[in-house]
C-alpha cells in the first residue's frame, strides 16, 4: 500500500483528484444538502453534524423531512455521498503523502497520517449506511443503528478534522522549507 501511494501521490494527480473531489464537495454543499434542509424545519441534517445527535434527534429529523424529504436524503444526497467518501480519503491521502515526500519524512513513521483520510472515509461510509438504513426503514428504524450512525459520524469527524488540520500544517511546513531553500540559494550565490 505504501508503495503505490509513493507511486500515485504525484502534483498531477493529486490536483485533478482534487479537484473532482472538491466539485462533488461543492454539489453536496450547494445542493443536495440544501435540498434535502428545505424539508427539515431548519434541522440539519445527519451528515453536517460532527458533534453528533441524539436518537430523539435523529427521530425528529426523519419525521421533519417527511416522505418527500427522506426520498430527497436518499435519492440525491446519498448518490453523491456513495463517491465523496472514497474521493475524500484517496485524495487527501496522496496529497499528505505528497507533502511527506516533499518534507523528506515520507520514509518515516510520520507516513501514517497519511491514512486518517482514509480511515475518516471508512467511517463516512459507515455512516451513510446507517443513514439510508434510518431513511428507508422510519418509523420502524432501530435505536442501535441511530446510535451507531451517531458514533460513525463523530468519528469520521474526528479523522476527516484532524486529517485536514495536518494537511495544513504539512502544507506550511512545505511552503516554508521552500522560502528557506530559495533564501539559502540566494545568499550563497
Amino acid at each position: 500500500m505504501k508503495t503505490w501511494i509513493e507511486k500515485h501521490s504525484e502534483g498531477k494527480k493529486v490536483i485533478a483528484l482534487l479537484i473532482i473531489t472538491n466539485i462533488i464537495y461543492l454539489l453536496m454543499l450547494l445542493v443536495t444538502i440544501p435540498k434535502v434542509m428545505s424539508y427539515s424545519d431548519g434541522m440539519k441534517i445527519f451528515d453536517r453534524m460532527p458533534k453528533g445527535y441524539s436518537v430523539d434527534y435523529a427521530t425528529s429529523l426523519l419525521d421533519a423531512l417527511g416522505p418527500e424529504g427522506r426520498n430527497a436524503y436518499l435519492f440525491s444526497q446519498i448518490p453523491l455521498d456513495v463517491f465523496y467518501p472514497g474521493l475524500f480519503g484517496l485524495t487527501y491521502c496522496l496529497l499528505m503523502a505528497y507533502f511527506l515526500k516533499k518534507l523528506s519524512w515520507f520514509d518515516t513513521p510520520l507516513f501514517y497520517l497519511s491514512l486518517l483520510p482514509l480511515i475518516g472515509g471508512l467511517f463516512d461510509y459507515l455512516e451513510n449506511i446507517g443513514i439510508v438504513y434510518m431513511l428507508s426503514s422510519y418509523p420502524d428504524f432501530s435505536t442501535l443503528v441511530a446510535q451507531w450512525t451517531n458514533r460513525f459520524t463523530m468519528t469520521k469527524s474526528l479523522f476527516s478534522m484532524s486529517a485536514l488540520i495536518i494537511l495544513i500544517a504539512l502544507a506550511l511546513l512545505t511552503g516554508v522549507k521552500k522560502i528557506i531553500s530559495r533564501v539559502t540559494l540566494t545568499k550563497s550565490a
